[in-house]
């Protein structure tokens, strides 16, 4: 199975990679601290994950835990995960991106947008 044959979800501190054809899950993983609201990030071959202040690098493939991140002194609550490679898997967005910026660099002075 590869990469691109996978979604990815996450919530109450529980996260699994579906097969994205049939929906049938791949693998599945409980997270040993956090509570609720999971945030996921797909980094290359590692899904990153976020759930209550806590970080975990997970092997997108397996699940297995590659690495673990308390975040002491960050606190709680809904996490924002960015990444310089985050659009670029998204042909759809980084097009669009690519156009917006166009029309701007083409708008009449004093035109913002």
């Amino acid at each position: 199975m590869n990469l691109s044959d996978l979604i990815f979800t996450g919530f109450n501190r529980r996260v699994a990679a579906l097969d994205k054809r049939t929906g049938e899950i791949v693998w599945q993983q409980k997270l040993p601290k956090g509570q609720q609201y999971v945030t996921l990030l797909l980094e290359g071959g590692v899904l990153i994950v976020a759930v209550d202040g806590y970080m975990y690098g997970l092997d997108a493939l397996t699940g297995d835990q590659r690495w673990f991140n308390e975040m002491a002194g960050f606190g709680t609550g809904v996490t924002s995960l960015a990444s310089v490679n985050g659009s670029a898997q998204n042909p759809a967005a980084a097009a669009a991106a690519k156009a917006a910026a166009h029309s701007s660099d083409s708008a009449p002075p004093g035109h913002s947008g």
